[in-house]
């Protein structure tokens, strides 16, 4: 009989984007099972016949009655379907999960790490948060970050123990599915024409969701400065913090050369019709999109902070600049605005280095040898 895993998340886009390898792997040796807050227009429909699925409400924010009843339902869950090993990914399903598995005796409790919201915070809620980590770590038997850089800040912090953590792989979650995100001429000219960009122009491109904390305004002000009427910015995500109208007025003279779409059910294609990823956050624990755009062919630009510096190999797959630095930003930009040849070689070496390292292949075997190693 195979033993019974339980991976725990707050919603279904988390499994959909990094856990659906791992998972479909898993199954060939587990009986895989997933607790998450599912809502009515969500569906798991690549994992039919992989993962047994079980509703269970988890709110992203602190809501502490309905915390107490999730974690209550989990208890028992747990308890009734005797799970060997209890996984959760994001804070909110590992403060709760880890919560629960502990009450409910579960034997391997697994937490990932990827990003602290309270890296940018101060105060009050910097120290609320961040012992809500260093709770996770205690019920936890281990932890998983998705970054080398970023095990290396929370130990710095405190947060958690260098004998009770590590790093799959080279990092990230569950790499890239290389054939999935790839080189694609017909995606290309397909989104280019959607949104009437010419096919020459140079397009910029963020993706992700849109918040603060992502450096987007900074991006914006960024793009304002390029004096080159062929280059385009591309803003793909939903809009958490209603900062559209903002960036656009940012962007100045420039503005009517941004363009937003919102949700997008293949990111890969904005991929292959982009130049180059900028991702200028504040905070991040890997930067999967960094890779899905090398997987591409693309370069990025971002911030030299943790996760970052991992995601992108500085002069080789990318260019990174000091966190909020405007002016480093748009040279970064200009750079590879101006410049085809480092632009195409950077894409090149990136695209490279993730077949290299990085592969969704690479990180589920990954995976297996960690479960295997304790169960």
């Amino acid at each position: 009989m195979k033993k019974k895993v339980c991976f725990v998340v707050s919603s279904a886009m988390t499994v959909n984007a990094f856990l659906r390898e791992p998972i479909m792997r898993l199954n060939e040796h587990y009986d895989v099972n997933v607790v998450l807050k599912l809502n009515p227009e969500e569906s798991l429909p690549d994992l039919e016949g992989s993962a047994n699925i079980f509703p269970v409400r988890i709110e992203r924010k602190i809501s502490p009655w309905r915390d107490f009843l999730a974690i209550c339902e989990m208890v028992r869950l747990f308890r009734r379907c005797r799970f060997q090993l209890v996984h959760s990914v994001t804070p909110k399903a590992g403060l709760l999960a880890m919560t629960s598995a502990f009450i409910a005796g579960v034997s391997v409790r697994i937490h990932t790490f990827t990003g602290q919201v309270w890296a940018t915070r101060t105060g009050l809620s910097r120290w609320l948060l961040k012992n809500a980590d260093k709770w996770i770590m205690w019920l936890s038997t281990d932890i998983l970050v998705d970054s080398a850089s970023q095990r290396g800040f929370l130990i710095d912090e405190g947060v958690l123990l260098e004998t009770k953590s590590g790093v799959l792989a080279q990092g990230s979650i569950s790499g890239v599915d290389t054939s999935r995100f790839k080189p694609d001429e017909t995606a290309r000219a397909k989104i280019r024409n959607e949104l009437s960009i010419p096919t020459g122009a140079m397009v910029f491109l963020y993706l992700g969701r849109l918040n603060r904390d992502k450096g987007l305004l900074d991006l914006a002000s960024a793009f304002a400065g390029i004096d080159n009427t062929g280059v385009h910015l591309l803003m793909v995500g939903p809009d958490e913090d209603r900062i559209g109208p903002q960036i656009l007025t940012l962007a100045e003279g420039n503005a009517k050369r941004v363009y937003f779409v919102g949700f997008a059910a293949k990111p890969e294609e904005y991929l292959a019709a982009a130049d180059v990823l900028c991702l200028p956050s504040y905070r991040e624990g890997f930067g999967n999109a960094v890779i899905e755009a090398a997987a591409v062919g693309i370069p990025a630009i971002g911030s030299r902070i943790y996760g970052l510096v991992d995601a992108i190999a500085e002069n080789e797959s990318g260019l990174l600049f000091e966190v909020r630095n405007l002016k480093e930003l748009r040279n970064c930009m200009s750079a590879l605005c101006n410049d085809k040849l480092l632009r195409t070689r950077l894409g090149r070496q990136a695209r490279e280095r993730v077949l290299a390292q990085f592969t969704s292949e690479k990180l589920a075997l990954s995976w297996l040898d960690y479960y295997q190693a304790r169960l």
